[in-house]
């Protein structure tokens, strides 16, 4: 009975002992379920950098905001004025160039002075214009007197009649010339004309120059109407069907409006017209050519982001999304950048805080992890 009661205690101490032990070996669960969770964060890429640090290096970030839209393509194109919008400012009478007012790339109002012409036609006009007046005198005086004496009856009516025919003639040829010396921006004691701009715009055009002689059919100036341009391009013919009217179209930080798109493939370069409308801008020349962008619909879930939020490691385009703690590296996919914002089609979600300023030196702790 005793030597039981001393098994049954050993066997009690010998229990506690192996719990003991096992206790000791075996880590509890909660201990495992950490050290999985630091190399979960560790795996994802986890760059853990305090606030205070994060300020000191200059790190900032900004929230991912929703794209509406996504560039299509990229096409070479040449900057026109649309139709009815690029005048001619002629010169109506042949003489000399006196003095220029403007030169090519102002901006001018409509009836504003362009060039001053002295032309030997003006001192024509000029004296004849006189002679009219000195005419249109000398019917009123008579036409007054008559008028009298036939009030009088000194003289039959008759005579009346005619001589105010005669002034009201004479005053119609002071109207007429007076009008065309008008039109012209004429003035008769100088002999001299003056060009005007049509219509408000940009010049465009100006082969004059003091001295110069006019033949009075020629054209030293040409303006294109102000805020009216036009964007002519070719699209490829895989692009046909996916660019239409009403989409937006860049050159640099311009944004115009696709107007049309030729339903007819040329059978040389296999491709079809395309217009868009584009408003006036410093820089914006009748002539000149660039590259402009075609936006579409951008994907479900596409995001936008500052350019600079996006580097390259290892051949592959990452962003450094803000966590709790530091940051992650994340791999995106681009789809396309424009005026300093770039496209991102996988990666990133909308709201999500995303580095825009210090990446270079995320990117250095990355490579040195």
């Amino acid at each position: 009975m005793e030597n039981g009661r001393k098994y049954l205690v050993g066997g009690a101490i010998v229990a506690v002992a192996v719990a003991g032990l096992g206790w000791t070996m075996f880590p509890r669960s909660e201990t495992v379920s950490a050290g999985t969770q630091v190399k979960t964060e560790k795996a994802a890429g986890m760059l853990a950098v305090l606030p205070d640090r994060a300020r000191l290096l200059g790190i900032k970030a900004s929230p991912a905001l929703p794209a509406s839209e996504a560039p299509i393509a990229d096409l070479p194109a040449t900057i026109s004025p649309p139709a009815n919008a690029r005048v001619a400012v002629t010169a109506t009478l042949p003489g000399v160039v006196m003095r220029t007012m403007v030169v090519e790339g102002d901006s001018v109002q409509a009836g504003q002075p362009l060039a001053v012409v002295s032309s030997r036609d003006i001192l024509t006009l000029g004296a004849d214009l006189a002679r009219a007046n000195a005419r249109l005198g000398v019917a009123q005086t008579s036409a007054a007197r008559l008028s009298q004496l036939d009030k009088e009856g000194v003289i039959a009516g008759a005579r009346a009649d005619e001589a105010r025919a005669v002034a009201m003639e004479a005053r119609a040829d002071v109207r007429e010339k007076s009008r065309i010396l008008s039109l012209v921006g004429g003035h008769g004691s100088s002999g001299t004309y003056t060009l005007t701009a049509p219509i408000a715009g940009r010049i465009t055009r100006a082969k004059i120059q003091t001295g110069d002689p006019l033949d009075g059919t020629t054209a030293p100036y040409v303006i294109d109407a102000n805020g009216r341009y036009e964007v002519v391009a070719q699209v490829p013919e895989r692009l046909v069907g996916q660019i239409r009217p009403g989409m937006t179209v860049k050159l640099g930080a311009l944004s115009g409006t696709v107007t049309s798109v030729g339903s007819t493939i040329d059978a040389m370069t296999r491709s079809a017209s395309l217009k868009a409308s584009l408003p006036a801008a410093p820089g914006v020349i009748a002539g000149a050519t660039g590259n402009v962008t075609i936006f579409g619909p951008a994907p479900k879930g596409a995001v936008v982001l500052p350019a600079a939020a996006v580097v390259d490691t290892d051949g592959k385009s990452v962003v450094f999304v803000a966590v709790r703690g530091g940051y992650v590296q994340r791999r995106v996919t681009k789809g396309g950048a424009v005026d300093g914002q770039v496209l991102l089609l996988t990666g990133v979600s909308v709201g999500e805080n995303v580095v825009t300023t210090g990446t270079s030196a995320l990117k250095a702790l990355a490579i040195s992890k």
